[in-house]
């Protein structure tokens, strides 16, 4: 396998860096990009494959490193949305400090190695999942038992709930390194959304999700949540090696814009003279973004204003026949420009967080940052972040 002699779309014309020691050619490609473009750690390109479980692997970076962290997960894709982001942004971070290092496992169309100075992101050959196209299913144990020996982490952080932890569990027997959980994912809510207004026949699902819940917490030395509403979750299905940690936000990227910046993005945009409600994520049942699409569809009740909805995921196309032809209700393609996610968002009116099972709620905090008041469902994280800023307001669930 060979790169074309095209200019590489990260900026780098040569992007291929010889190994430390021979690789037969065509065994092994390391994609090597700037910090700047970090970005190229989730979908940069790659032309080689590698088997993972039995080929070369590169030397460790950064050997003398006082951290290296080894983050695992599945919900990292090309059109994912925020614990992608929160992994780059880490990634931002470790690339900037000299004493610190960091491996990303995670899944990809083919296997291949993408790095930075400071980190080394392994794409390991996944199968996509059916009706989530977006994600795939880490399930290589093999490989991720070779790479966690070979770099040798001095913490896991597991950031999936499914299959994924059992697998570091299986593969984490020999190196046998601290792992923490990432409760990214409130697999609890999302099984009783509507907490007691839920009918008693389904309330067993809750019961469920927390036995499961505390089962894999106990095959964590830590458990990270990022909000307290997360944690308390948490706490009642028995989880007590629990810490809160919210994410943060980049201030010099979401903040308030001008009102000549406002106008030249909503031209760009095409949006019309009116009241711009908008809903930036992936468009999946949990959710909830089918309450606001119906409540713009009800010509009685409908707010006099548009509902943009920018994102991708399994329930747009539903989403979209819920309203075919109605004209205060657009739609944007996923955005993978982080600079103009925040223009758009910073020319909202308001931004909607209609997810009741949402841990922290990042989308929602970069709208706060930008100036844009924030109207949520009154259950998950993003309401106790509502309520206590006064930054906008919340509406019972349904």
């Amino acid at each position: 396998m060979r790169l074309s002699g095209a200019p590489h779309p990260l900026g780098v014309q040569e992007p291929l860096r010889e190994l430390r020691h021979g690789i037969p050619a065509g065994g092994l490609l390391r994609l090597t990009i700037p910090a700047a473009s970090i970005g190229g750690i989730a979908d940069g390109p790659g032309e080689a494959i590698t088997d993972l479980r039995r080929g070369p692997l590169p030397a460790p970076l950064r050997p003398d490193a006082r951290l290296h962290v080894l983050d695992i997960t599945k919900y990292f894709g090309p059109t994912t949305g925020g614990i992608r982001t929160y992994l780059l942004e880490k990634a931002r971070y470790v690339d900037r400090h000299a004493d610190h290092r960091q491996t990303m496992v995670v899944p990809g169309p083919r296997s291949e190695i993408v790095e930075t100075a400071g980190v080394r992101c392994y794409r390991v050959r996944s199968p996509t999942i059916p009706f989530q196209s977006q994600y795939r299913a880490l399930i290589a144990v093999r490989a991720i038992q070779r790479i966690i020996e070979h770099e040798r982490p001095d913490v896991i952080e597991v950031g999936s709930p499914l299959l994924v932890p059992w697998l570091v569990a299986r593969a984490n027997r020999r190196h046998r390194a601290p792992v923490c959980w990432y409760y990214h994912s409130n697999l609890i809510r999302l099984t009783a959304p509507r907490s007691l207004e839920t009918p008693p026949r389904h309330r067993w699902r809750a019961g469920v999700a927390r036995t499961y819940v505390a089962a894999v917490a106990r095959r964590a030395d830590r458990v990270v949540a990022a909000s307290e509403r997360a944690v308390a979750d948490l706490r009642l299905a028995g989880v007590d090696h629990v810490s809160c940690v919210p994410l943060g936000v980049d201030l010099e990227r979401f903040r308030p814009a001008s009102a000549d910046t406002v106008a030249a993005v909503r031209r760009r945009l095409g949006w019309p003279d009116e009241p711009v409600v908008l809903y930036v994520g992936r468009l999946a049942k949990e959710k909830c973004l089918d309450v606001a699409v119906r409540a713009w569809s009800d010509p009685a009740h409908a707010p006099k204003a548009t509902l943009v909805v920018m994102g991708e995921g399994p329930n747009r196309a539903r989403l979209e026949r819920l309203v075919a032809g109605h004209d205060r209700i657009r739609w944007h393609p996923f955005e993978a420009d982080r600079d103009r996610v925040a223009a758009t968002i910073a020319a909202a009116d308001i931004y909607l967080a209609p997810g009741p099972a949402e841990t922290f709620g990042l989308s929602a905090t970069e709208a706060m940052a930008s100036g844009v008041p924030v109207v949520s469902v009154a259950e998950g994280a993003v309401a106790d972040l509502v309520t206590r800023s006064g930054a906008g307001a919340v509406y019972r669930v349904g």
